[in-house]
């Protein structure tokens, strides 16, 4: 396992102006982390290249890789022209990733209001998520990029929908990202779905929660799951998803690729995210 940090763990402090992203590429390797992946949130990362190139040259100097490059995107539109510039922007930022001198890009693919995610709606939208995930991935294959969308967004975050998606693009270079944690917001169990889909990842995101059930409302700051449970994330280690057996499952597997922390509780960002390594990697070796 080559452990590390997704940036967006450290978002509080990028957008306080605490951390710039350099301060996060180096605060991510005096952690001891492996690599750092990038998630375009927090900081200044629009306009030309500088960024890129200003990043890459300090993950070089802290002796850390760039994992991924992580974006957002959503191929349902209104139009066909819309469609067709969301795609035309998502391969502007796969131009990005290869800068960066990263072979892995993960971009989301669909959001819908929860009360249209349904099965019905998922059969009619996976025709173009299929037809533009595949476009981007035929673009990256140019670069020897690996693109993947995330189990993310309610509408595309159950392991059977996911897979449905890898099977309808069927590239090889077309994969997931894998978040251990996200499942729960579909009810679905986070040790299941890793098990059923850790030979397509293409990297994975350690993420933990703590659950409380529909009848139990824990007040302010926690989201809800698709049957109405309440979430929040947690520290790595420290919440409800069964982490050991987690870990246990991928390594079984024999997965040897990178691993991303991705902090998203309340607690205060860096010490979250030192806690959730530091978890990461105690309970990796004793799984």
């Amino acid at each position: 396992m080559k452990l590390g940090l997704s940036s967006y763990s450290l978002v509080r402090a990028l957008r306080s102006g605490e951390m710039t992203i350099e301060d996060a590429i180096q605060w991510t390797a005096d952690q001891g982390g492996a690599h750092i992946e990038i998630v375009p949130v927090g900081f200044a990362a629009d306009g030309d290249f500088d960024w890129i190139e200003t990043v890459r040259a300090k993950a070089e100097k802290a002796g850390i890789a760039i994992s991924s490059y992580t974006i957002g995107a959503d191929f349902i539109t209104d139009s066909r022209e819309q469609y067709e510039a969301e795609i035309e922007r998502v391969c502007r930022q796969v131009d990005r990733a290869y800068r960066l001198g990263t072979k892995r890009m993960r971009h989301d693919a669909a959001k819908r209001p929860m009360e249209q995610t349904g099965p019905d709606r998922f059969r009619e939208d996976l025709p173009r998520l299929a037809e533009a995930c595949a476009r981007i991935a035929d673009y990256a294959a140019r670069f020897g990029i690996v693109t993947s969308v995330e189990n993310h967004g309610y509408h595309l975050q159950a392991s059977e929908r996911v897979l449905t998606l890898l099977q309808a693009v069927n590239r090889e270079n077309f994969k997931t990202t894998l978040d251990v944690g996200n499942f729960l917001c579909v009810d679905e169990s986070p040790a299941a779905a890793v098990k059923r889909m850790i030979g397509h990842a293409s990297m994975i995101h350690l993420k933990d929660f703590y659950v409380r059930p529909s009848r139990m409302d824990p007040g302010p700051g926690w989201r809800r799951s698709a049957s109405g449970n309440y979430l929040r994330g947690a520290i790595f280690g420290h919440g409800d998803v069964d982490v050991r057996e987690v870990l246990r499952i991928i390594k079984q597997s024999g997965y040897a690729g990178y691993v991303s922390l991705e902090f998203e509780g309340m607690e205060e960002c860096r010490s979250g995210s030192r806690i959730g390594l530091a978890n990461a990697k105690r309970l990796w070796e004793e799984a």
